[in-house]
């Protein structure tokens, strides 16, 4: 999904060990994916450097990727659960070799063999993303919000923050409609942008830029954020929580997989198994917030964490949630309708 917008220099960062002609590995992940330190372990148990590019969006790896062909330029990638879909639908994947991926064990059977990706082919998940409504404990209770449809009372005038992601907002409206968060009828697409203007007096702004940072300034106090957004504020003392509303969220899933084109496959499946192992999955969601898929690390980790039910989604919560899904063509109609809704007044 779209993150933090924190460059890393000239868009990447290398970690060697050894001469200048050593192996080396590329990943192309999430900035907030790669804190200080958790490469260097690796580098010294395999003698592999990596070098690593910042994802900004999963288009922009998507239109990357095309563009490369066949020369490639990445050997491991960290799409979302959608564009897996899209991507191996494409041939852009290269299919795994679960041989070389032991840590598959170690992963939460409940997040495997999803249908955007029947058993796990061409990747594997790492961290899981659920938004919902954060709101300032000062100011609000948690029970004031129990539907997506609170954002649009008229007492939140002005003051609602909403993830800068056309799908995100649409989520929301489609949910309040009673419809398929991954429609793609222009019908009901329009219906919901109907709905999503009559929101607009509510918004205040739109963000994904590490999106905590307003409600941990006090510059907001309504909105959308995700669970690692959430944890982020936390970790800063701000006077925030989240709750996710009886509609359920649409849930996402950032994987790692392996595109097509990909120089050092061997190399690629030995970072895959290192970045999903307990360590280092413990290590980052520690760092970010984001639940990981490694169930030995989710047994290290401090409850403060594990048993945040706005940083883990409770039971009930994942058994009412929705998966977010490639909508094909009528992404563009979603991105159409998402620019008239933010040029709105």
């Amino acid at each position: 999904m779209k993150k933090w917008a924190v460059a890393l220099t000239s868009g990447m960062v290398m970690f060697s060990a050894n001469a200048m002609s050593q192996e080396s590995v590329h990943l192309y992940t999430w900035t907030e994916y790669v804190p200080e330190g958790l490469l260097e372990q690796f580098t010294k148990e395999t003698g592999i450097k990596v070098v690593v590019s910042t994802l900004e969006s999963n288009e922009t790896m998507y239109a990357k990727l095309k563009i490369q062909g066949k020369d490639g330029g990445y050997d491991v990638i960290a799409p979302t659960n959608y564009f897996v879909s899209k991507m191996a639908r494409e041939g852009m994947l290269m299919e795994l070799d679960h041989s070389k991926l032991p840590v598959i064990k170690e992963l939460n059977p409940d997040w495997l063999d999803k249908p955007y990706d029947k058993g796990n082919k061409y990747s594997l998940p790492q961290l899981l993303g659920a938004p919902g409504i954060a709101y300032n404990t000062g100011s609000y209770q948690g029970s004031s919000f129990t539907s997506w449809g609170d954002l649009w009372k008229e007492e939140y005038k002005g003051k609602v923050q909403l993830l800068d992601d056309a799908r995100e907002v649409f989520n929301i409206a489609l949910l309040k409609l009673g419809q398929d968060p991954n429609t793609q009828d222009p019908a009901v697409i329009k219906a919901a942008y109907e709905e999503l203007l009559k929101l607009r007096p509510n918004v205040l702004s739109f963000s994904s830029d590490n999106p905590a940072n307003s409600f941990i300034a006090g510059e907001v106090e309504v909105g959308q954020l995700w669970n690692g957004s959430i944890r982020i504020a936390k970790k800063e003392q701000a006077p925030v929580d989240m709750v996710f509303p009886k509609e359920g969220p649409v849930l996402w899933v950032d994987n790692l997989a392996i595109p097509s084109n990909a120089k050092n496959p061997d190399a690629a499946h030995k970072l895959i198994n290192y970045l999903l192992s307990a360590p280092v999955a413990e290590k980052l969601t520690l760092e970010i917030g984001y639940p990981t898929s490694n169930v030995k690390a989710l047994e290290v980790l401090p409850k403060e964490i594990t048993e945040d039910p706005a940083i883990y989604p409770t039971a009930e919560v994942l058994q009412k949630s929705h998966w977010q899904d490639d909508v094909g063509e009528a992404i563009e109609l979603y991105e159409k309708y998402y620019q008239e809704l933010k040029a709105a007044k």
